[in-house]
């Protein structure tokens, strides 16, 4: 998806502003998503910065080692701050990423509401009064 819309802008004269290089980020979690932090683990992550001949710089951080994934990624960072390229990208890459990401939601939610039980229901049928499920 990236790739193509990138595809649809003439080819940007640009510096580095950092090459794309690749390292670790410490993963971090927290116990029941609120408590005390503790570390997961490492996860591989490239990174770069470039600045356009326009003067407008992109950055970019992904996951794993694709050095063309990240450069293209601050690409379209950069292009995404323009006046000229950026309805183009909006339109060519964010509002199909923004679609997938509603549709995956849309399909979790739908999973999660399958799996619901209502327990006031399982209690009642269960033959205990009110009452009881509730001092259960």
């Amino acid at each position: 998806m990236l790739e193509s819309a990138l595809a649809l802008v003439p080819a940007q004269p640009h510096t580095w502003l950092r090459r794309p290089e690749t390292g670790l980020f410490m993963v971090q979690g927290r116990v029941g998503g609120t408590g005390n932090r503790f570390n997961v683990g490492e996860m591989t992550v490239t990174r770069c910065a470039l600045r356009l001949n326009c003067g407008t710089a992109g950055v970019a951080y992904i996951q794993g080692r694709s050095h063309h994934r990240a450069e293209m990624a601050a690409m379209a960072d950069a292009l995404l701050q323009t006046d000229h390229y950026r309805p183009l990208i909006e339109t060519a890459l964010l509002e199909p990423v923004s679609c997938y990401l509603n549709d995956k939601s849309q399909t979790l939610a739908r999973k999660a509401q399958s799996t619901r039980v209502d327990f006031f229901t399982v209690a009642r049928e269960a033959g205990g009064s009110d009452a009881e499920a509730e001092g259960a």
